[in-house]
Order: structure tokens, then sequence, then C-alpha cells
């Protein structure tokens, strides 16, 4: 790869949490400049503790190290509409070619009274966790809770940086937000292909944290840069529902993950998306725009109809389709 041109800036999100109106509003300047410019920033000042991000490796590190058998009793085929649990290396897909990656689906923790989970509402329900591992479950509970927190603050830092008032997303979109986590472990191998191939992500708002061995690749127009870990600093990206939401002007930008380390790699995504029933229009001033031929995809997320829940199941049944040909009726 040349030597990159641009860099991911690098921004404190604590102001966010706080209420000195001065800082929020110098925060959510840095936050649109790069929503506007790369799609992608490191967020530093957010409320994941490092104990948390610690415990959440070890534990993440200790379930894929188990026997195999052990791995397979939360296997996403156990986990029935709610689309969670394990799967295997090769088992997801990104552009109908499988990833060199395995890992587990995690959601919004809902119980069989919730009336989503009643209605049978794909992607909704309980977690699949590791009896063999039980250190787990809080972690990954834990990251969530702290993630979500983070989440809603960065995106009162977008909605300031767009002239609207700081809860005006969550007022229409993210009261009820759709949360998905995902542990990824790309293994350390010499398997030709990429860990995740090129895409986009789907909602609003991805934070991820990732370990101290790299790969994550983002595209520019001057062509891809790394985008190598920083202690404690979250990489953050908008996805395709803000792009939709601003008419482009927020991209959702390409990226992609080669591990090259010859170490075994963690990472740990945070997707804070829209109400599954929501129907996301543009903002007040943005005007819809057609944009498949500047899209790596050729497929315009400003021409789809209907909520986002049914863009969000366009595009992860093509991720496992065996799993969506049996559950989605």
């Amino acid at each position: 790869m040349a030597e990159p041109r641009e860099h991911l800036p690098v921004i404190d999100v604590s102001p966010l949490l706080g209420r000195d109106e001065r800082a929020r509003a110098r925060t959510a300047e840095e936050i649109g400049a790069a929503c506007r410019s790369l799609g992608f920033f490191y967020a530093t000042g957010h409320s994941i503790a490092p104990t948390i991000l610690d415990q959440l490796d070890g534990a993440s590190r200790t379930f894929f190290a188990l026997p195999e058998a052990e791995i397979m009793k939360i296997a996403m085929s156990r986990g029935g509409r709610a689309w969670r649990g394990f799967f295997p290396v090769g088992g997801e897909l990104t552009s109908g070619k499988p990833d060199i990656k395995e890992g587990v689906y995690f959601g919004e923790e809902l119980g069989l009274d919730d009336q989503r989970v009643k209605s049978g509402l794909v992607l909704h329900g309980a977690n699949l966790f590791p009896e063999a591992v039980p250190e787990l479950k809080p972690a990954v509970t834990a990251f969530m809770r702290e993630a979500e927190r983070s989440a809603h603050a960065i995106m009162e830092g977008v909605a300031l940086s767009l002239g609207l008032d700081a809860q005006y997303f969550r007022r229409a979109y993210t009261d009820r937000p759709t949360l998905l986590f995902r542990v990824f472990h790309y293994p350390a191998s010499t398997h030709e292909g990429w860990g995740v191939g090129e895409h986009t992500d789907y909602g609003l708002l991805t934070l991820l944290a990732q370990d101290a061995n790299g790969g994550l690749e983002v595209k520019t127009r001057d062509g891809w840069i790394n985008a190598p870990p920083i202690p404690d600093a979250l990489v953050c990206n908008i996805g395709d529902m803000l792009d939709r939401l601003t008419s482009g002007l927020y991209r959702s930008t390409p990226h992609r993950v080669l591990n090259t380390s010859g170490r075994s790699r963690l990472s740990f995504p945070f997707f804070f998306d829209p109400g599954f029933d929501a129907r996301i229009v543009p903002l007040p001033g943005h005007d819809a725009r057609e944009d498949s031929d500047e899209r790596w995809d050729k497929a315009s997320v400003h021409a789809f109809s209907g909520t986002y829940g049914d863009y969000l199941m366009s595009k992860v049944s093509k991720v496992f389709p065996d799993l969506a040909s049996q559950q989605i009726r």
C-alpha cells in the first residue's frame, strides 16, 4: 500500500457526555468535518472503561480457544429468529464471497414477553452465551450498555453539526434503537482472501473496538488507508442511514479488513441503528438523490422504500442466505 495521504482524525467526544455547551459545539464541528470528509474518525473520551475492554478481550479469546463441540453449543442455528450466536470461518458472506473470520452475534436482550419477540420480529430476542465462559456475558453486557450511552452522545454531536437540536435523532429514530453487537475473530492463517470484504455499514453509527493487531482499511478519494488501533480509542464511522438522511452530505464510507499480522485478531463492532420500524426520510433541507453510480455496490441508499428493518433484512439476508431461507417467512 502506498504511503497514505490522509489519516483518520482523533476526536475527544467527552464534552458530549457533559454540559459545557461551548465544548459540545466545538466537538460537534469536528465530528461534522470528519463525516463530510472521510466518514470515519477515532473517538476518545467515550464512556467504555479500559477494564471493560480488557474483560471483553480476555473472555472472547477464551471462547474462541474452546473445542469446536463446546463452541457449537451456541451456534446461530440455535438462535432462531433472533439470529444470535456463533458462525464459523467462511459462514458469513460479503458481496457473495466468504469472509475469513468467525464470530458471535449479539443484540439487545429481549424476553419472551417483549412485543417484538411475541410478533416474531427477526433479529429480536435473547442472546446465546457459552456456559463454558461465564465471564463473557457480563463483559458483553457492560460493553453494550456503555457503547449505547456513547452512541447517543455522539449522535447528539452529529445533530448539532447539522444545525439540529441535540435530541433530534433520539426523538425521531433512536428512542428505541436497533442495537447489534459482534465479536469477530480473524484467525492467523495463510488463507487467501479478505477477513471482511469491501462494504458499508447499514445503520446510523458504528463504534468499533479492535485489538493491537490492526487490519482495518478505509477507502478515501486517494485510495485505501490503514486505520490502525489507538489504545483506548474507538473507531467511529457513519452508516447508510445517515448517508440517506443527509442526502449524501455525510457519506457511509467503504471499508474492509485484511489480517496480515500473523496473529489472531479480535474486533468488537457495535451498531447503533434506527428503530426497526422507522421510516428514514431526508432531513429538512436535504433533497433525496441518486448515487448508485458512485456506490461501491451500485445500490443507492436513497432509492429504497420501507422501514429500516426492511433495509437491514435485505442486506443481512445476503450475509447469511441459508439462515435467511430458514427464518424469513
